[in-house]
C-alpha cells in the first residue's frame, strides 16, 4: 500500500524549515515584502490557484460568498490546466513532504481548504 501524501500548509512569512520538504507557493500573486530567496520557494503553482476574477470576487465579501466561492473554485479546478497542476502536486507529495505556502493571513478561510480537499480527492480518484 502506498503511503498517503504529506501535505502541509505554511505562511510564506514563516521561516522555511528542513521538514517542509518541497515548498510550493499556491497564491496567484507574489507575496508583498518578501524576496524569492527569503521565501525559500521551490515552485510557484499559479495553475492551481483561483483565477484573478474569482479571487477578486471572493475578497470583496468573503463572509457571505464562501460557499459560492468554494463551488466556483471546484469548477475551475476541474479544467485541464488545473487538473494537470493538481496531478503534478500530487506526484510531488507522493515523493516526499510538500508544503503549500501562502501569504494569506487566515489560510483556513482561503482557497487552501478547497485545494487540499481536491488534492486528496484526486488521490482517491486515481486509486479507483
Amino acid at each position: 500500500m502506498t503511503p498517503q501524501p504529506n501535505y502541509r500548509v505554511k505562511r510564506v512569512y514563516d521561516a522555511p524549515d528542513a521538514d517542509d520538504g518541497r515548498r510550493v507557493l499556491v497564491d496567484r500573486l507574489w507575496p508583498r515584502g518578501i524576496s524569492k530567496q527569503a521565501a525559500g520557494i521551490d515552485e510557484w503553482a499559479k495553475d492551481v490557484t483561483p483565477t484573478t476574477e474569482l479571487r477578486k470576487w471572493f475578497h470583496a465579501d468573503p463572509l457571505t460568498r464562501r460557499a459560492e466561492f468554494e463551488r466556483r473554485y471546484r469548477i475551475e479546478l476541474a479544467d485541464d490546466e488545473h487538473r494537470e497542476g493538481l496531478a503534478r502536486l500530487r506526484q510531488e507529495a507522493a515523493e516526499g513532504p510538500l508544503t503549500l505556502v501562502t501569504a494569506t493571513k487566515d489560510p483556513e478561510h482561503s482557497h487552501l481548504p478547497v485545494l487540499l480537499d481536491e488534492l486528496r480527492e484526486t488521490r482517491r480518484a486515481d486509486r479507483r
